[in-house]
């Protein structure tokens, strides 16, 4: 007799957020832990109704086995830290429900450390709906779900412009004034008032002065006449720059791009000439590359994919319209294509004005495609080449599709403090 012992937990997916908490945390209902114990006869030819009984068989059929306590009691702490780090984010805030020191695991610098050590395989996507500012929407790829959180009340209307280590960034609409936050936990920082008011448009950038948010963060605004300045939350203040002679004035930046975060560089779009504009965080050297854009490029931003610069853009000619995306070659500075959009799908764009607008660039692209007649979200991931289309954002209690405004991604850390 070959006994099987299964270890399952079940998650009650109907939701993970609470509208009601105070705290704005991810919520859901605790998981129940089961042992599950099973008997397999010795291998013998059955048939096909025996081995689909087998497969499937009937939940009162499962005898169920109280886990000792003497067992977890003596579980070493850890490796249970360690364990817990590694599960899905949604996951991990069930667990909080189950006990106290469940839930304190958030303030743990240990579990912070676990954390920083888990690399995530795929970003969030935050975005701010167009009829409800007050309301996030968040959407898992992992789960291709929409998530909806309170946003914390704040003076006017902010929009996610950047974000890092699990923190996302916020400006109001004249990007004088500027917000961090943890989507997920509500951690919430007001930054300083500037001491240089930018130009109408700008844009922003944000990374990480090391493996995590913990190391602390630096955000960089940039406007198209060369100003800009850096924000170091290690001495909370904004410090202005000047931009040296080498690098031609004025940029005309390409506005509709979010900057792109390599290590320690940010990436900025330029066009009239077209190309590339960088700026080291840390040296605080700036570079600017001549790149020419592909020929019938209309809308288009700037990606990154595992240290690899990369271009997303509309390809548009007479009436036919495609997605295309391309790959920056460092040796030629030239962009080469290396993958597009289904032909079966750009039949959808044909004689219509399409506009893109890119809610996220960091290895899995969510792209926002809009006409008179459509309103689409797709994604694409860099790694797989893989087009995904995502379903609609519902607000809860209302059954209209929502037009995700503005948007950026984030990797989804539950330890990440502003």
């Amino acid at each position: 007799m070959i006994m099987a012992v299964l270890f399952t937990y079940h998650v009650d997916n109907g939701g993970c957020y609470a509208d009601d908490d105070s705290s704005g945390s991810m919520l859901g209902k605790p998981g129940n832990f089961k042992m599950i114990e099973t008997k397999h006869s010795p291998p013998t030819k059955k048939s096909r109704r025996d081995n689909n009984s087998e497969k499937y068989p009937p939940a009162a059929s499962l005898k169920e086995v109280i886990m000792e306590q003497r067992i977890w009691k003596e579980f070493p702490e850890d490796l249970f830290e360690a364990v817990i780090a590694r599960l899905p984010v949604a996951t991990f805030f069930h667990f909080r429900l189950v006990c106290r020191k469940w839930n304190s695991l958030l303030n743990s610098q240990s579990f912070s450390q676990c954390c920083a050590e888990v690399s995530c395989s795929q970003p969030w996507f935050y975005g701010i709906t167009r009829e409800d500012v007050n309301t996030a929407a968040v959407y898992d790829p992992s789960l291709r779900k929409w998530h909806h959180l309170s946003v914390p009340t704040l003076p006017g209307k902010i929009i996610p412009v950047t974000s890092a280590g699990g923190l996302v960034c916020y400006s109001d609409t004249d990007y004088w004034n500027f917000y961090v936050s943890n989507p997920l936990t509500h951690s919430f920082k007001k930054l300083p008032r500037r001491s240089v008011h930018p130009w109408p448009r700008v844009v922003v950038g944000m990374s990480l002065n090391g493996n995590s948010a913990s190391n602390g963060y630096k955000i960089m605004w940039l406007g198209g006449n060369g100003d800009y300045e850096v924000y170091d939350s290690q001495q909370d203040s904004w410090n202005p720059g000047t931009i040296p002679s080498t690098i031609s004035l004025p940029f005309f930046l390409n506005f509709r791009s979010e900057a792109v975060s390599v290590g320690h560089t940010l990436y900025f779009m330029r066009a009239a000439p077209d190309g590339i504009v960088s700026y080291d965080m840390v040296s605080g050297v700036w570079k600017q590359f001549s790149i020419p854009s592909p020929l019938y490029l209309t809308d288009h931003t700037l990606a990154e994919c595992g240290g690899r610069i990369m271009l997303v853009g509309l390809l548009t000619k007479n009436a036919a319209t495609c997605i295309c995306i391309w790959e920056l070659q460092k040796m030629t500075l030239l962009w080469k294509e290396v993958d597009r959009m289904p032909n079966m799908w750009c039949l959808e764009f044909y004689g219509k004005h399409v506009w893109m607008t890119c809610l996220g660039n960091r290895g899995l692209f969510m792209l926002s495609l809009r006409s008179r007649q459509m309103n689409r979200l797709v994604t694409y991931d860099a790694f797989s080449k893989e087009w995904r289309k995502v379903p609609g954002c519902v607000l809860p209690h209302r059954r209209k599709k929502q037009w995700i405004a503005h948007g950026t991604s984030f990797y989804p850390c539950p330890t990440a403090i502003a």
